[in-house]
C-alpha cells in the first residue's frame, strides 16, 4: 500500500465558505489542483469554528450564507486575524455592496460567475505582494497628514487613522508621486498587480473608502491634502 502524501506546510491554506455544492466542489478541486491546501465550510458558523481551530492564509467568502451574513463572518475574522487575506465571492454588484464588503475587512472581491483562472490570478497577485518586503522610506508629510510607509502608519494631526490595507497602499502610491497625475493603469499595477486584468471598479471603491476615512478622521480641525480626480486618466494628490 502506498504511503499517504504528507501535506506541504509551505503551500497556502485556503478556507472556502460557500453553501452552493457545485461551486464549492469546483473551488476545492481547482485549488487543490493548483497546489493550494483547501478546506470547505458551508455555513458561517462552521467557517468561524474552522478558522479558529486552524491557521489559514486565505478566506474565500460567499456573502449569501444560510445561517448568517458573510459580512459578519468577514468582520469577526478580520478582527481575529489582521493578516488573513479575505476575498469575497458575491453575486451582488452594486457599489454599496462592494463598499460594505471592503469595509467589513475584505481585501478584494469577485463577482459571480467568475472563472477559476481569474481567481487563481488574483490569489497569486495578492500572495506575491505579501511576500515582497518594501524598502524603508522616510515619512511623507502633507498638511496635517503624515504617512509612514515603512511602519504602515497614517496619522492626522498626531492621531492615527485606521486605513484598510489597499487604502493605505493606494495613498502611499499617490504620496510617492505627489503633485503628479497618476493613471488608473499605474495605480492598478502598483496597488494590485502589474498583470491585473478585468474591471478597475475595485480602484474606485477603494478610493471612495480612502477619502471617506480621511475626511471623517480630519473632522473640522485637521488639514487634509486633496485627492483630485482626473476624469479619463486617474488621480493626483495635491502638494
Amino acid at each position: 500500500m502506498p504511503t499517504p502524501a504528507v501535506p506541504d506546510p509551505s503551500r497556502p491554506r485556503v478556507l472556502i465558505v460557500e453553501d452552493d455544492d457545485t461551486i464549492g466542489r469546483h473551488l476545492v478541486s481547482g485549488l487543490r489542483g493548483s497546489d493550494y491546501r483547501s478546506s470547505w465550510s458551508r455555513t458561517g458558523s462552521a467557517a468561524l469554528a474552522e478558522a479558529t481551530q486552524s491557521a489559514y492564509d486565505v478566506l474565500l467568502l460567499d456573502l449569501g450564507l444560510p445561517d448568517m451574513d458573510g459580512l459578519d463572518v468577514a468582520r469577526v475574522l478580520r478582527a481575529r486575524r489582521p493578516d488573513l487575506l479575505i476575498i469575497i465571492l458575491t453575486a451582488r454588484t452594486d457599489d454599496i455592496d462592494v463598499i460594505a464588503g471592503l469595509d467589513a475587512g475584505a481585501d478584494d472581491y469577485l463577482v459571480k460567475p467568475f472563472s477559476l483562472s481569474v481567481l487563481l490570478a488574483r490569489l497569486r497577485a495578492h500572495l506575491r505582494r505579501r511576500t515582497v518586503p518594501a524598502p524603508p522610506q522616510e515619512p511623507v508629510r502633507l498638511a496635517d497628514l503624515v504617512l509612514d510607509v515603512s511602519a504602515r502608519r497614517c496619522t492626522l494631526d498626531g492621531d492615527e487613522v485606521a486605513l484598510r490595507a489597499k487604502e493605505f497602499d493606494l495613498l502611499a502610491v499617490l504620496a510617492q508621486h505627489v503633485g503628479d497625475a497618476v493613471s488608473r493603469e499605474t495605480l492598478m499595477a502598483e496597488v494590485w498587480d502589474e498583470n491585473w486584468f478585468g474591471s478597475t471598479k475595485t480602484l474606485d471603491v477603494t478610493m471612495a473608502g480612502l477619502r471617506r476615512r480621511l475626511t471623517q478622521a480630519a473632522g473640522a480641525r485637521a488639514r487634509l491634502p486633496r485627492i483630485t480626480t482626473l476624469r479619463g486618466h486617474g488621480y493626483r494628490l495635491e502638494p
